[in-house]
């Protein structure tokens, strides 16, 4: 099916999100790159990972964040981002999807970082170039969501080696896939953001 579009309800505020429905339990919630800085739900990084969730027979849902496109509201700093993205698990639990995953790319994976304690609904974390050379992550503890993070060994904005150092301390048992020559926009690097994914998602049924 294709992605059809909703709104979803926060604060009073109108959030603008493509969802694509599948059947069965899972689900998963994507979010979008830094707002500031041109981020939004229309990005490649974050269709290639809605594309990973699809293939692997999940229902997906991107949204734009506050103040993006035709969201209402204005940049919240992380912190009004993190209701956005309550909201956005709320309507995938409201749609019977007990099992949610939560991707976010940059930005989006900063703030599902912080949030993570809040987002209840959300079983499992995959990052995807968490920005550690740009934003502040010391505030991130011990987490069994973080499941799998993926960065570009050429990213000097989610360095990987930066990553490599800070992991052990988010879950040791998470897995870090370095993708070969990508830089923080992965450009033409999409196939192997989505093959990591499904990889990922083929080997832990089991967790959905």
């Amino acid at each position: 099916m294709a992605e059809e579009a909703v709104t979803i309800e926060v604060d009073g505020l109108r959030i603008e999100g493509l969802y694509d429905p599948a059947p069965g339990a899972r689900a998963v919630v994507v979010t979008h790159p830094h707002p500031l800085y041109g981020g939004s739900m229309v990005n490649n990084v974050v269709e290639d990972v809605v594309r990973a969730y699809k293939a692997a027979g999940y229902a997906t849902l991107r949204f734009n964040f506050r103040g993006v496109g035709r969201s209402g509201g204005t940049y919240g700093e992380g912190i009004g981002e993190q209701d956005d993205v309550s909201a956005a698990l709320a309507y995938l639990a409201s749609m019977g999807k007990p099992s949610i995953d939560l991707a976010g790319y940059s930005f989006g994976a900063w703030v599902n970082a912080m949030g993570v304690d809040r987002f209840e609904a959300a079983g499992r974390l995959i990052m995807v170039s968490p920005p550690v050379g740009f934003l502040d992550f010391s505030f991130l503890q011990y987490c069994e969501k973080i499941q799998l993070v993926i960065a570009g060994s050429a990213d000097d904005i989610g360095p990987p080696d930066k990553i490599r150092q800070m992991l052990p301390k988010w879950n040791p048992q998470a897995r870090l896939e370095v993708i070969s020559g990508a830089d923080h926009f992965y450009g033409g690097k999409g196939d192997d953001i989505a093959r990591i994914i499904q990889s990922f998602l083929n080997a832990n049924k089991e967790f959905a």
